[in-house]
């Protein structure tokens, strides 16, 4: 029964983040340019996940200061209206799979 409690309940919290991921990165404004596995005009956060693995401070440091040439050409000005949530979003971007 424990089990059957612990499966049940790790089922409800998955089903429950991926739309509170989605819920951030819409509010904060990121939908725009990015998305979790289609590129747009910046990286998937699949990408982004992969090449900074375990490294949120640096999601961290792009979404306050911005970043250049690090996916590309184009580069990702600060995102004012992000930086208050950038640990949150980090977060999101990194439990991307």
């Amino acid at each position: 029964m424990k089990l059957f409690t612990a499966i049940l309940a790790t089922a409800a919290i998955a089903a429950f983040a991926a739309p509170a991921a989605a819920d951030i990165f819409a509010e904060n404004g990121c939908i725009g340019c990015h998305d979790a596995t289609k590129k747009k005009m910046g990286p998937t956060w699949k990408d982004i996940a992969a090449k900074r693995a375990g490294d949120k401070a640096a999601i961290v440091h792009a979404i306050k200061e911005g970043s250049k040439g690090v996916y590309g050409k184009i580069p990702m000005p600060a995102q004012a209206k992000a930086a208050a949530h950038a640990d949150a979003l980090a977060d999101a971007i990194l439990a991307v799979k």
